[in-house]
């Protein structure tokens, strides 16, 4: 695998939430592009799977823009709704992925299987599958993930998505009520980025 040093990347999202973590999880010396910068529009995530649709953003985004692309494809997997939303996070918020809307639908998912779902604990985790495309047809995948459980309330404004409603392992607090440094420190994202630090 390449051994030089990454510093000029296409980073394969729409999401600003996404793009802005990846950013702050990358050395400040690498600059960066977006679809937005190009005018690009993402491609239909049609995988089965997290590996593939971060696989298929990678590609698709390197293509279009000739350079080195890294893509994500993350989401919240709840035990009790079979593992959704899993690969249809974003899309449980509608055409424009708004997480409120989302959000609002885990519940009411929940509400569903158990009125009183709160009062034993939810298991859940966020999984984030990490693909880095070269123009030349070279590519790694790496995943991350962190378990936890679904808090009864939103909580919280920070960060972004299903933040507000997951509380990791061990923690008594919700993503979206940590500070960004504390969540980058263990989240699913580092978690699957440690892995592809060493082209950064």
């Amino acid at each position: 695998m390449k051994k030089e040093k990454i510093l000029n990347l296409f980073v394969g999202s729409n999401n600003r939430g996404k793009i802005k973590e990846i950013r702050d999880l990358l050395p400040k010396k690498v600059e960066i592009l977006t679809p937005n910068d190009l005018n690009l529009k993402s491609p239909k995530e049609n995988g089965k799977n997290f590996n593939e649709n971060s696989f298929i953003k990678a590609k698709f985004f390197s293509k279009k823009s000739s350079m080195i692309c890294l893509a994500d494809d993350s989401g919240l997997e709840i035990d009790r709704l079979n593992r959704l939303p899993g690969i249809y996070s974003a899309r449980w918020g509608g055409k424009k992925s708004n997480f409120n809307i989302a959000i609002k639908k885990v519940y009411k998912e929940l509400k569903k299987k158990n009125l009183n779902w709160y009062k034993t604990k939810t298991s859940a985790r966020f999984i984030c599958s990490l693909t880095i495309y070269w123009p030349d047809n070279k590519y790694i995948t790496v995943n991350g993930k962190i378990e936890g459980t679904i808090s009864r309330f939103k909580k919280g404004n920070n960060g972004f998505g299903y933040d507000p409603i997951f509380i990791p392992l061990n923690k008594k607090i919700t993503f979206g009520q940590m500070e960004p440094k504390e969540k980058y420190k263990i989240d699913h994202r580092i978690r699957a980025f440690r892995k592809i630090k060493k082209f950064f």
